[in-house]
């Protein structure tokens, strides 16, 4: 059992809000690479790296391709968690946006499945899996970086800014691919598709300039002057914290709501059954990461009052029923129903949950494996929200229309999460240098008796 310091930990001055800063854009760069990649497995990679005489069979390869990354995701988790819990966050930081910055460029210089046959694929596949494993260490260690620099009682605040940088990151690369897909089809195919992916470079530079400038969190440095780091935190993390990482991973399949909204529908939307325009869809997104840049944060300044645990519910249970509704408004064509509602569930809605997990599954965590239990349990249970894409392709059916099958399984998947949150305990107003801890368990007991 770790021992518990005698004060609380104070971050140096400006260091919360330059950490906040670093989080937000490193995920949006993480995350406008990620996405990119989305968009163009929806609409334009079948056609480039797949057998276009066969578009179900493409198609359906294609948005395999998107869930790769989340495969490899998990095993980054090991790896990255292992090294940022012994040499820090800032460290692992700077790796996750240099590696996800290359490989996202080199997906824009890859040659097509024309001009060098199946190897095209394969290349593909090799850096989505780049992809991957950056992304596994991106939002952990960023999460961990904001929530040991926040004030105790703005953790929830501070925190939410890696996931507003995600859907920073979202809306830039919607906006990006707006008047890319928007060329004509032989400008798109050839060369209008790699400019995304090329511009992505522009913003890592930015994110390392300032990730190279935060200091080390006052936790993290405290734990190592007293303590030393642990040698093995995945053992220590199993032993101690095996329960909150399977809260985790039950929890983490509410990005499940994010890669369906974000791909499935679409692709949905833009196909034969439905016939609305590549745009017109595009932007449906764009305008709800927009409303979702301020919710997030209110969210979280919320969840700083109230708890975590209610508003997460709010979001978790809320995004079972809206995309029920939000697929329906896509299956009847009307458009002005589609946007309000993708508004409604994704920037509003699913806000609620998306915004509150970074602080929500970072206090379940002692400082010694919080940067291993965020990215093993968040991770596993993205993989499986990336290969729900790929399910819900094959269950929509031959014609790719049973919108409510998919939904169904959107709602499944919202359970785990709802389950979660409900057996967690409530960490909104334990100090900093407490989280996780035994000492931390037995003074919320002790506070419960007593009132």
């Amino acid at each position: 059992m770790s021992s518990v310091p005698a004060a609380p930990l104070d971050a140096p001055p400006g260091q919360p809000k330059k950490a906040a800063t670093a989080a937000w854009i490193g995920s949006a760069l993480e995350y406008y690479d990620f996405f990119i990649y989305g968009s163009a497995a929806a609409l334009i990679f079948p056609e480039v790296f797949f057998d276009e005489s066969d578009p179900a069979t493409a198609t359906l390869l294609s948005l395999a391709t998107f869930g790769v990354a989340y495969a490899a995701r998990p095993v980054g988790a090991l790896f990255l968690g292992h090294f940022g819990d012994r040499l820090g966050r800032k460290k692992i930081m700077v790796f996750t946006l240099v590696l996800m910055g290359l490989s996202t460029f080199l997906i824009g210089c890859l040659p097509t499945r024309d001009q060098v046959g199946t190897l095209a694929p394969v290349l593909l596949v090799l850096c989505r899996v780049l992809q991957g494993i950056s992304a596994a260490g991106e939002q952990a260690s960023a999460n961990s970086m904001t929530l040991e620099h926040a004030p105790p009682n703005r953790r929830g605040f501070f925190t939410s800014f890696t996931l507003s940088g995600t859907q920073g990151g979202q809306l830039l690369a919607t906006l990006v691919f707006i008047p890319v897909a928007a060329l004509p089809d032989d400008q798109l195919l050839s060369w209008g598709w790699r400019v995304p992916f090329w511009l992505s470079i522009g913003v890592a530079v930015v994110g390392y300039v300032i990730r190279r400038t935060l200091e080390e969190t006052p936790a993290f440095t405290q734990q190592t002057r007293s303590e030393g780091v642990v040698k093995l935190p995945l053992a220590v993390l199993l032993r101690e914290h095996w329960a909150d990482v399977l809260r985790v991973i039950a929890g983490a399949l509410i990005a499940s709501v994010s890669t369906i909204f974000t791909v499935w529908a679409l692709a949905y939307g833009t196909s034969d059954a439905v016939g609305l325009s590549r745009s017109s869809m595009l932007w449906v997104g764009a305008l709800a990461n927009l409303v979702a840049l301020g919710a997030i944060p209110a969210w979280a300044v919320l969840s700083d009052r109230i708890g975590r645990r209610p508003v997460y519910l709010i979001g978790a249970a809320g995004s079972a029923v809206m995309m029920f509704v939000y697929l329906w408004a896509i299956s009847t064509g009307s458009y002005p129903l589609v946007l309000v509602l993708g508004i409604l569930t994704f920037g509003v809605v699913y806000s609620a949950a998306n915004g509150i997990w970074p602080s929500f599954y970072g206090e379940m965590f002692s400082t010694r494996v919080r940067l291993s239990g965020m990215a093993i349990g968040t991770q596993i249970g993205f993989a499986v929200a990336g290969f729900a894409v790929t399910f819900a392709a094959q269950i929509a059916g031959p014609g790719g229309d049973d919108w409510s099958a998919v939904a169904l399984f959107t709602a499944a998947l919202c359970v785990p999460p709802v389950l979660a949150a409900l057996t967690a305990r409530e960490t909104h107003r334990i100090p900093t240098e407490l989280l996780g801890e035994r000492a931390s368990r037995e003074k919320a007991g002790r506070e419960t008796v007593a009132a």
